[in-house]
């Protein structure tokens, strides 16, 4: 029996009024606009609004998040070690479990929007499995409406305390679906055991990595070479994602060579829209071919202030960060936030490309869309319309954010079906 659903009169990434017709989680006909299409399955009328590839939200912490819960002020001290130490003394005193915290936070994700997410769950040897087993109950809720991916994170570092590696193990053993890394060389101060550890992992369980790569200028592009080495030597490629990649931004002479390898061994990169030197070089990457996509982060956190569940928001955000102001380069910082998450998390896609701006909407490309109200991608995201209708799998889903004791933050997390 053939799962169905026509979506009438919508307009791919702005374009001319087209239906839609969805079959078995995949895009299986792209129309003109009829204005009384008729077919099997169910039918919804898009009233002529804009409809886009869903959201990815492919580097985010849900673990730590306390999105919907009350404003607290910054405490940690600065630097990356003040923040994790931060957290490491107030995540267990905040007003609600790990597992209601990142299951509101999920819901809010997917309510604006987001069908595919990549969080990060913090082992260590403070909190060992309980983060990684309160991010698996919120993927369990939610899995008829969003596809989450898990890495197993290894925030403190993995060899600054006893045990790490062995609980970074059984985080894998347990249900995660790549192991992280966290600053080799700033944090472990052993680039070569931290990345045996990491790659042996990878091998022993026959998953991805995923390595948070904060550290900049010539030391992050020498940690950069390590991880290549080692993607190409263990023949990991489309295997490998690097967060962050702040070593990218620093426009030293060894970056073109280091973006050409990524492209290469089809080495992804994720990151959180950062300014004041964390902005990517974006359309240099998508001319190489590099699959990139971007997260909330935290959210809310004991690390930061900002985030608020919305990934058209970070979109805006990415697109202010790198000064894009033209048309084409907002809806580049758009198809970031949509495709080229979701092929950072499904190799199988094809990553974004220049010549392809609009892409999503091919026949046999997943029936992963949102639907909203405006006149262009571009006015998509410099407004950020609240009412929105989500698509998973083909079908359209319904989130209920009204956990007790959230809020639904200012005015998003309002979508509808």
């Amino acid at each position: 029996m053939v799962d169905s659903l026509l979506i009438a009169d919508v307009r791919p990434w702005g374009g001319p009024p087209v239906d839609l017709l969805l079959e078995n989680e995949t895009v299986a006909a792209v129309s003109v606009a009829t204005g009384s299409p008729t077919g099997p399955g169910e039918r919804i009328d898009g009233a002529g609004r804009l409809i886009l590839p869903a959201l990815s939200d492919v580097h985010l912490h849900l673990d730590s998040s306390r999105l919907g819960l009350p404003f607290r002020a910054q405490t940690g001290m600065p630097g990356r070690w003040g923040r994790i130490m931060n957290d490491r003394e107030h995540w267990r005193s905040a007003e609600h479990s790990v597992t209601e915290r990142a299951s509101f936070t999920l819901a809010v994700a997917v309510a604006n929007g987001a069908t595919r997410i990549r969080s990060h769950a913090q082992v260590d040897a403070d909190s060992g499995l309980a983060k990684l087993e309160a991010e698996l109950a919120a993927r369990e809720r939610y899995d008829d409406v969003c596809d989450v991916e898990i890495v197993a994170f290894p925030q403190v570092g993995l060899l600054l305390e006893p045990g790490v590696v062995d609980l970074m193990d059984a985080a894998l053993s347990a249900g995660a679906d790549l192991v992280g890394g966290m600053d080799p060389c700033e944090l472990d101060r052993d680039p070569v055991r931290h990345l045996d550890a990491v790659f042996g992992l990878a091998e022993k369980h026959r998953v991805g990595v995923d390595i948070h790569l904060h550290e900049a200028g010539e030391l992050g592009l020498f940690t950069l070479s390590l991880i290549i080495e080692r993607v190409r030597a263990l023949g990991m490629a489309g295997l490998a994602t690097i967060s962050h990649a702040r070593c990218l931004t620093s426009g030293l002479s060894g970056v073109p060579a280091a973006i050409e390898q990524l492209a290469e061994l089809d080495i992804a990169l994720t990151h959180a829209a950062g300014a004041q030197g964390w902005a990517l070089p974006l359309l240099d990457l998508a001319a190489a071919g590099v699959r990139v996509g971007v997260g909330m982060d935290g959210q809310r956190d004991y690390w930061s202030p900002y985030g608020n569940g919305d990934m058209l928001d970070r979109a805006w955000q990415l697109a202010f960060v790198n000064g894009f102001g033209s048309d084409e380069h907002v809806e580049h910082a758009l198809a970031v936030a949509t495709w080229g998450g979701a092929s950072v998390i499904d190799r199988g896609l094809r990553p974004l490309d220049r010549s392809e701006p609009h892409p999503g909407f091919a026949v046999g490309d997943p029936a992963e869309f949102f639907l909203v109200d405006a006149d262009s991608p571009t006015s998509a995201v410099m407004d950020r319309p609240a009412d929105r209708t989500v698509i998973h799998r083909g079908r359209v889903v319904s989130v209920d954010t009204a956990l007790d004791g959230f809020e639904i933050p200012g005015r998003w997390g309002r979508g509808r079906s």
